[in-house]
C-alpha cells in the first residue's frame, strides 16, 4: 500500500499477544484489510455526496437514489425484483416508493401476463433526475479511469465484484449485463 494509505504510527499501538480486554491482537493483514475498509468509506462518502447534493433539491435521499437509479436501467422491473436486488423489506420500499410515484418520477403499470403484477417505469422526469445522478457518479469514475492503466481498471471491477457475497455474484452478473465481469480474462 501506498504510504498515504498507512495509518500513522500514533495511530497503530504496538503488536501484542493480545489488546486489553483480552482481544486478539490485530495483525499486520488486518489492519491492512482495516485500511481499505476505512477507504472504503471515505471513497463512498465522497462518491454519494455529488448526488446527495441534487437529491435534496428534490427532498430525496439515497433510497430514492437507489430505486431510482435500478428503474431506470430496468425499465418495467416489478416491485418484486427491485425487493430482491435492494434487499430490502416491502415495509421499507413503500415509502420511497410513493413519494417517486406521487413526485411524478416512476409510474407503476399492470403486468401484462399477470394483471396482479406492478411493473415501475421512469417517467420522462424520474429518467432525467436518474441520467443526472448518474452523469455525475460516472464522470467521477471516469476522471478516476482516466488515470489508471486498463490493468488496474480491470482489478478494481473484480474487487469490487469480490466484496460482493459469493452467493449473489452470478445475480448481481446478471443484472449488470456483463458476462466477464469478475471473470479473469485469459
Amino acid at each position: 500500500m501506498s504510504e498515504l494509505l498507512q495509518p500513522q504510527a500514533a495511530v497503530r499501538a504496538p503488536a501484542a499477544p493480545t489488546a486489553p480486554g483480552g482481544e486478539p491482537r490485530r495483525t499486520e493483514e488486518d489492519a491492512e484489510a482495516l485500511d481499505l475498509v476505512e477507504l472504503f468509506f471515505f471513497a463512498y462518502r465522497d462518491f454519494v455526496g455529488d448526488a446527495d447534493r441534487l437529491l435534496e433539491n428534490y427532498g430525496f435521499g439515497r433510497a430514492h437514489h437507489r430505486v431510482l437509479h435500478f428503474v431506470h436501467r430496468r425499465p418495467g422491473l416489478a416491485i418484486a425484483a427491485l425487493l430482491d436486488i435492494l434487499k430490502i423489506t416491502k415495509q421499507s420500499l413503500n415509502r420511497v416508493l410513493k413519494q417517486l410515484l406521487d413526485g411524478g418520477f416512476v409510474e407503476a403499470r399492470a403486468g401484462d401476463l399477470d394483471r396482479r403484477q406492478r411493473l415501475l417505469y421512469p417517467t420522462p422526469r424520474g429518467a432525467q433526475l436518474a441520467r443526472e445522478l448518474a452523469a455525475l457518479q460516472s464522470e467521477r469514475f471516469r476522471r478516476v479511469l482516466d488515470d489508471l492503466p486498463p490493468e488496474a481498471r480491470e482489478a478494481a471491477a473484480a474487487f469490487l465484484f469480490a466484496v460482493v457475497d459469493a452467493r449473489e455474484r452470478e445475480r448481481v452478473r446478471n443484472h449488470i449485463g456483463r458476462a466477464d465481469l469478475g471473470r479473469e480474462r485469459r
